[in-house]
């Protein structure tokens, strides 16, 4: 029986399952294929990542011109792997509540924006937002990463489509460049208001770091464009992991707090757990349920979601995966032996009888002496 764990720390067999099958759902909803119609491919698509705002100065590695890389602002240039990367320049002065409270809410900071992304659509295009459904649709398919620091972000795939999904072409007006522009618009104005913490108010949005790219078919790549196969690949990459992969948190939910004392975890990562707790105590936060998901940082949303009409299913994958399986071992049992074929599996060998010299001398001592059977043992 599958685990079905996503997590590569956990199941790495079941998470390559988890990640092909993300792969295929989002290869189907650029091109074609799995129950989507292939003129998808035409339709305008754009690849967007959502960063969070900034707690507080982290170590990092900029890059200059060229790709080189430039001193950290602690006048270091950091390694790839170095374990101080995304680890704060003054771990007193970062605000970790602020930082566990953006990962609670960014799910509901997608949602709002999403539906911003409708009403702008609309407006560019001349629409009101109850007639834009009856012109256009916007599809979309998303994974949540953690960056290094802690904090979640998101890789979506956008797609414009007509007022059927992707079964329908959209509308003269839709283009990759409109649609671009409306996500630019919809990230700046989204906003959730989070609680206030002892007097603190706090509001949540998209940090200043949209990256917003158009995708091209791979018939007019040329090397130099980005592709369908690549965005795939790219998003299914990250649907397996969680944060224990960048920040070297758990993979697994915390019982008591006594716990972290005795984890092998980062410092930072530590006090990001520590702060989830210590707030999921608290009455008027319970809603966010932080103590059971302080292992994730304070994110408790799905990592892997779509819009409806977006493409398939992992349902409808994995019921096609069964359904080939059945079909395999139905025809490897139509054609295998005949029924009075006997297979010899393996083959017996004489060991021996009775005890070894060993066992005979440990069950002669395990016997009572003559004449005490019954008598209490002594300590």
């Amino acid at each position: 029986m599958r685990c079905n764990n996503r997590r590569t720390t956990r199941c790495a067999a079941c998470a390559e399952v988890y990640r092909r099958d993300t792969f295929h759902l989002i290869t189907s909803g650029l091109r074609g294929g799995k129950g989507v119609p292939e003129h998808v491919a035409a339709h305008p698509r754009v690849f967007a990542t959502f960063t969070a705002p900034s707690f507080g100065p982290v170590h990092n590695r900029p890059t200059g011109p060229a790709g080189t890389v430039r001193p950290c602002r602690c006048g270091i240039r950091h390694d790839q792997d170095d374990p101080a990367l995304g680890t704060p320049l003054d771990p007193d002065a970062y605000d970790y509540e602020a930082a566990v409270l953006w990962n609670a809410h960014a799910g509901p900071l997608w949602r709002r924006f999403s539906t911003y992304l409708r009403r702008e659509v609309a407006k560019r295009a001349g629409l009101t937002q109850r007639t834009f459904r009856d012109h256009a649709r916007i599809s979309f398919a998303k994974v949540a990463e953690y960056q290094k620091r802690g904090a979640v972000h998101f890789h979506a795939v956008i797609r414009l489509d007509g007022p059927g999904g992707g079964d329908t072409p959209p509308p003269a007006w839709a283009t990759a460049e409109l649609l671009t522009d409306a996500i630019r618009a919809a990230a700046a104005a989204a906003r959730v208001d989070g609680p206030a913490i002892d007097g603190r108010p706090h509001t949540f949005t998209f940090g200043r770091q949209l990256d917003v790219r158009t995708i091209r078919s791979a018939d007019f790549d040329d090397g130099q464009e980005l592709t369908e196969r690549a965005v795939a690949a790219y998003i299914a990459k990250y649907a397996t992991k969680g944060a224990e992969t960048a920040t070297g948190a758990l993979d697994r939910p915390l019982k008591f707090a006594a716990e972290l004392a005795q984890l092998d975890i980062s410092d930072h990562a530590r006090r990001l757990i520590r702060t989830a707790w210590t707030l999921g105590a608290r009455k008027d936060l319970e809603h966010l349920r932080l103590r059971a998901w302080a292992h994730m940082l304070g994110f408790r949303g799905h990592f892997s979601t779509k819009s409806r009409r977006y493409s398939t299913t992992l349902g409808a994958l994995r019921d096609a995966r069964a359904a080939w399986r059945r079909a395999q071992a139905t025809a490897a049992a139509a054609n295998g032996p005949e029924p009075d074929t006997t297979y010899v599996l393996a083959h017996w060998v004489f060991a021996g009888t009775g005890l070894s010299d060993t066992e005979a001398w440990l069950a002669a001592s395990l016997e009572p002496a003559p004449g005490t059977e019954g008598e209490p043992t002594r300590a």
